[in-house]
């Protein structure tokens, strides 16, 4: 799949994953940043543009729902576009995911995911 938009922010505290996921999202054609928490996700949201933020949901420091709605904040204060955000959960209860549509999500992947499910989502 060619893509049009290909930068995105990987925010996911687990290395392993982490190295995954990379990997999967170079073949697809993605340049990729990481951000280890959500602390580091909002400094590199300011810092840099990305298409999209694939944000995992708990993280030490500042877990994906807070970055989030920062994020979110950020773009409404600066009159921003609004940037594609994908929840990286294990967690799919129709509560949670409720939740993450409420914090600012565009959506959500079940880890471990799959490059089909990722795929899916960017349309």
């Amino acid at each position: 799949m060619a893509l049009d938009k290909n930068k995105l922010l990987l925010v996911e505290d687990n290395m392993i994953n982490r190295k995954v996921a990379t990997i999967m999202l170079k073949e697809i054609g993605f340049e990729v940043d990481f951000a280890e928490n959500g602390v580091e996700a909002i400094q590199q949201f300011l810092l840099n543009e990305y298409d999209f933020i694939l944000m995992d949901i708990q993280m030490p420091e500042m877990d994906g729902l807070t970055a989030t709605r920062e994020i979110r904040r950020l773009e409404s204060a600066k009159g921003d576009k609004k940037i594609k955000i994908i929840a990286l959960t294990a967690n799919a209860m129709k509560e949670d995911i409720q939740k993450y549509l409420f914090s600012g999500f565009d959506g959500y992947i079940l880890k471990p995911f799959i490059k089909e499910d990722f795929l899916e989502k960017l349309k």
